[in-house]
């Protein structure tokens, strides 16, 4: 038996799978809040206590933060983890963490064609060379798929905590908005995220002069904002909701292309995540694609390049399932 777990901001997704001769099956799973709970151990024996007891050969867990020498503080949680504590949690003989992008990374080799959407086929059959992984949603995941000559292989990165670069007028605005709140530094993450979905709003809100409307300022009080914002840019019931998800499908598209550029990802593009399913029409608008080629003199080798979103939402676990079948 398997425990694997995709350790989130928002959600900690846990999974049980039975490792047989006819490859992985999923016995279980649930999904716990995250800032509804004080440790990973805590969501761990919750979800054992749930179920018929099982002796656990392996388990991983895919964390949102840097995994040095087997832990882990999470970004955007006040959680430690390492994986002696987590072998001691679960009573497995052997423990992993790792980086939440690189277990996605290796959910992705495992996915087929149905399970993603398509945003651009670039030159045909992506030939055998690194590919990547880009992840925006409660923050920004980035992640390498480097090819040894036989197969990938996963390597994480902090990628999405670079600084930002502003590619116009209104974008350098934009990075003066948000510098003046967050000390100088503006990341990839401050916009490419859940949270940053918000600030790009609240950012065109003030820019435009436009008074937010009283049945829309109700919706953010009452619901997630960042939810509420995509769901009327996409709609178009909005118009600073909708300039607000063309401007986020942009700088992602553009961070894609850096991404792809910084690792000669010949081999393609990973778009994963929960917000890109959520916006999947606007990504398909144009935007994202349009900002992800426009590198000068590298905009024809961009162009080849195939860029496609994973539709499944389970892509990280089975990543961390898959990685702990190998252990």
């Amino acid at each position: 038996m398997i425990l694997a777990g995709d350790v989130g901001g928002t959600k900690t997704v846990v999974a049980l799978f039975e490792n047989g001769s006819a490859g992985l099956r999923s016995v279980r799973d649930a999904t716990f809040p995250s800032a509804d709970h004080a440790s990973l151990e805590e969501i761990v024996a919750r979800f054992l206590d749930a179920g018929p007891a099982s002796s656990i050969e392996t388990t991983c867990f895919g964390v949102a933060g840097p995994v040095i020498a087997g832990r882990v503080t999470t970004t955007n949680l006040p959680w430690k983890v390492d994986e002696t504590s987590l072998a001691r949690a679960t009573g497995a003989r052997r423990a992993k963490l790792l980086n939440d992008l690189e277990a996605m990374a290796y959910g992705m080799l495992a996915l087929g064609d149905d399970d993603f959407a398509v945003l651009s086929a670039g030159a045909g059959a992506a030939p055998q060379g690194n590919a990547v992984v880009i992840a925006a949603g409660t923050g920004l995941g980035q992640a390498l798929l480097v090819w040894d000559g036989e197969r990938h292989v996963p390597v994480a990165t902090e990628g999405g905590h670079a600084s930002f670069a502003p590619r116009s007028e209104q974008e350098v605005e934009l990075l003066r908005f948000l510098g003046a709140e967050f000390g100088g530094h503006v990341s990839y993450e401050r916009l490419l995220s859940g949270p940053g979905l918000h600030n790009l709003y609240r950012f065109l809100r003030a820019s435009g002069g436009e008074p937010e409307p009283a049945w829309l300022a109700e919706r953010m009080r009452a619901e997630d904002p960042s939810a509420v914002i995509g769901e009327l840019g996409v709609a178009g019931r909005d118009p600073v909701c909708a300039a607000c998800v063309e401007l986020f499908a942009s700088i992602y598209g553009a961070q894609a292309g850096n991404l792809a550029l910084t690792a000669l990802a010949l081999g393609g593009v990973f778009v994963g995540g929960g917000i890109a399913p959520k916006l999947l029409p606007v990504l398909q608008g144009g935007a994202f694609v349009r900002a992800f080629t426009d590198k000068g003199r590298f905009s024809k080798l961009l162009a080849g390049i195939p860029v496609r979103v994973s539709l499944n939402p389970r892509t990280p676990i089975l990543g961390a399932a898959r990685f702990a079948a190998q252990l």
